[in-house]
């Protein structure tokens, strides 16, 4: 896997990502000591809203990624994202009010809704080739999942040494290494795409090409299992291991691990895996898989508490991992698969947006029902939903999905560039090629 780190941009973009990963972690961990220093006991609703900005900002500026990837060189949209988001590092130490630290959150997230789909977006075209950019993604997975083990033991060795303030500036400079290293290598420049309506057609085509793309529209469902089981994990793994099991602190960053080592664990393999076996049995595979696991947390977590019960959680928290990267890894291959390369930076931006709000869905319904329900309820909603998305993903991913697809042109006047080859038919113009959905093709075959 490590060999795709011979491309000199793929490893300078990927060593950017790590150091921002690094400092955006300790920022997490910061802020959380920021709002407990500002709210006291009410430090937790601060943080949910802080989170629910966070979701906000992507899932509402992330189609903005799309327009500003066609209108500002990338090199300099991506530097000048982590620049933003270093300046608000560097303001975050200074705030003295809740409402301050909601403008600043609200800055970083929109500023990291436009750097995260750009980046998405360049990482395809620097590695056209497909196990390179398999073996890309996977280690994309993997540095998420270390960063959320290493960042908090790292901030937990400088606070021995240094006030909470001070992480800001570890975020800053490894913002500021981000943009170094974005700027030390050429990326390809995007083709700007001419689209009737505007800029509020450029923000809305990623959308459309979900909408109109079968494989796409079940990767948005199978988003949504991965964060209807995701959100059990992230929202109540606090509540299970205090509450349910009675475990002290240390418990909770062991449960959080195993969820960790289970993604990190699928992310090895998936390369290997996925030159046998296409994305759509595995994806749909790991997607049944999310509800069963989701649905097991209720029989750990109810009734009496005992030992079999916490290893249980366990190998549930790490088979919700793996089979949620399981899922999320090969998404960029379907993304890459169905659109263009001019129409990338859109499908990626969409891709962000849309996901996003799945998590914006199933993170407060985790919370409210384990509050008001408990979490073996919780579990069991959850695993509804993941299930019945994993199912619905099955019926619109058709099981044969072809590349290239024959289709008959009906709109196109005889003489346009994209007929030429094509064959006079009594409906139209007949040829087969690649398809995507672009301004010469605005709906599926199969729908047409």
């Amino acid at each position: 896997m490590l060999l795709v780190l011979r491309h000199r941009t793929f490893r300078h973009l990927f060593a950017a990502q790590v150091v921002a990963l690094v400092g955006t972690g300790l920022a997490t961990v910061a802020l959380s000591l920021l709002a407990y220093d500002i709210a006291g006991d009410h430090a937790g609703p601060v943080l949910g809203t802080a989170l629910a900005i966070k979701m906000v900002a992507y899932v509402a500026l992330g189609p903005a990624a799309a327009v500003l990837a066609e209108r500002v060189p990338r090199r300099a949209l991506l530097a000048g994202m982590d620049v933003i988001r270093a300046g608000v590092a560097l303001s975050l130490p200074f705030v003295t009010h809740i409402w301050q630290i909601h403008l600043l959150v609200f800055a970083l997230q929109a500023a990291s809704a436009i750097f995260t789909p750009t980046f998405q977006a360049s990482i395809p075209e620097v590695l056209p080739d497909e196990r390179d950019y398999t073996q890309a993604l996977s280690l994309s997975r993997m540095a998420y999942d270390l960063e959320s083990l290493f960042s908090p033991a790292l901030a937990t060795l400088l606070l021995t040494v240094v006030s909470y303030r001070w992480l800001f500036t570890g975020t800053a400079l490894g913002l500021i290494g981000s943009a170094l290293l974005v700027v030390s290598v050429a990326l390809p420049a995007i083709r700007p795409v001419k689209r009737s309506g505007g800029l509020s057609a450029g923000a809305a085509f990623g959308t459309r090409l979900f909408r109109a793309t079968p494989r796409l529209r079940a990767l948005l469902a199978l988003d949504l299992a991965v964060a209807g089981a995701g959100a059990i994990v992230f929202v109540n793994t606090v509540v299970v291991v205090r509450e349910v099991f009675g475990r002290p602190a240390s418990a909770v960053s062991l449960a959080l691990g195993a969820y960790g080592a289970g993604s990190l664990l699928a992310a090895l393999v998936l390369p290997r895996v996925l030159r046998r076996i296409s994305d759509r049995r595995i994806m749909l595979v790991a997607g049944f898989v999310l509800p069963a696991v989701t649905a097991a947390v209720a029989t750990a977590t109810g009734g009496a508490p005992a030992a079999w019960k916490w290893a249980l959680l366990l190998v549930c928290w790490a088979g919700i991992g793996a089979a949620g990267s399981a899922v999320l890894t090969p998404g960029g291959r379907v993304v890459r698969r169905s659109a263009a390369d001019a129409d990338l930076p859109a499908a990626f931006a969409a891709q962000f947006s849309l996901s996003h709000g799945c998590w914006l869905v199933t993170y407060p319904l985790a919370g409210w029902l384990a509050a008001g329900a408990g979490v073996p309820v919780t579990a069991v909603v959850l695993a509804g939903i993941s299930l019945a998305a994993v199912a619905a993903a099955a019926i619109m991913w058709p099981a044969v999905d072809p590349g290239v697809l024959p289709h008959v042109h009906t709109d196109l006047p005889a003489g346009h560039p994209h007929l030429v080859g094509a064959k006079p038919g009594t409906g139209g113009f007949e040829h087969g090629h690649a398809f995507v959905i672009d301004d010469c093709h605005a709906k599926w075959p199969s729908a047409a």
